[in-house]
């Protein structure tokens, strides 16, 4: 356990932003009157969960193997990260969904109806805490396994 005691830490810093960048989008209105731009603008979610990677892997790199990681030794720790992230997503989603921004759900729905975009049965499928927790998972499975491959090129020790 002392061994990922940095994977650890960086997954609840990970959680933390999450909760924070939700926080955020809530307050700009993207859960609610500015809802149409919710698609986009999520996206910039990846420029700070980048970030913790790429500190998370830099803190293990200095504070671990004293300044000199493998590619391989990078990989072992984003994927630690990566695996924590992801079975402790549907509580975040949980926590988000409940406390941050109850009425996203909701909001959504009605935008998606009367868009177009979904018919009523469709987005209460889809827009569920259910499916969210299950999507959760998978998305912080996919999305930690891409970056830690790519931050780890970065990261690594060149010989």
């Amino acid at each position: 356990m002392k061994n990922i005691r940095f994977e650890i830490k960086w997954a609840i810093v990970f959680l933390i932003v999450t909760l924070l960048w939700m926080a955020f989008e809530k307050s700009m209105g993207w859960h609610d009157e500015l809802i149409a731009d919710h698609a986009t603008y999520t996206n910039l979610y990846a420029i700070p969960a980048i970030l913790v990677y790429v500190f998370a892997l830099q803190d293990k790199k200095k504070n671990f193997y004293n300044g000199q990681m493998t590619y391989k030794q990078s990989l072992v720790s984003g994927l630690i990260i990566t695996l924590i992230v992801a079975l402790l997503s549907p509580f975040n989603q949980y926590l988000i969904s409940t406390f941050i921004t109850p009425e996203y759900f909701q909001n959504i729905i009605d935008y998606s109806v009367s868009n177009g975009i979904m018919s009523q049965t469709e987005a209460e499928a889809y827009f569920s805490l259910k499916n969210y927790m299950l999507i959760s998972v998978f998305g912080a499975a996919f999305m930690g396994l891409i970056t830690t491959l790519l931050v780890s090129l970065f990261v690594r020790t060149r010989s």
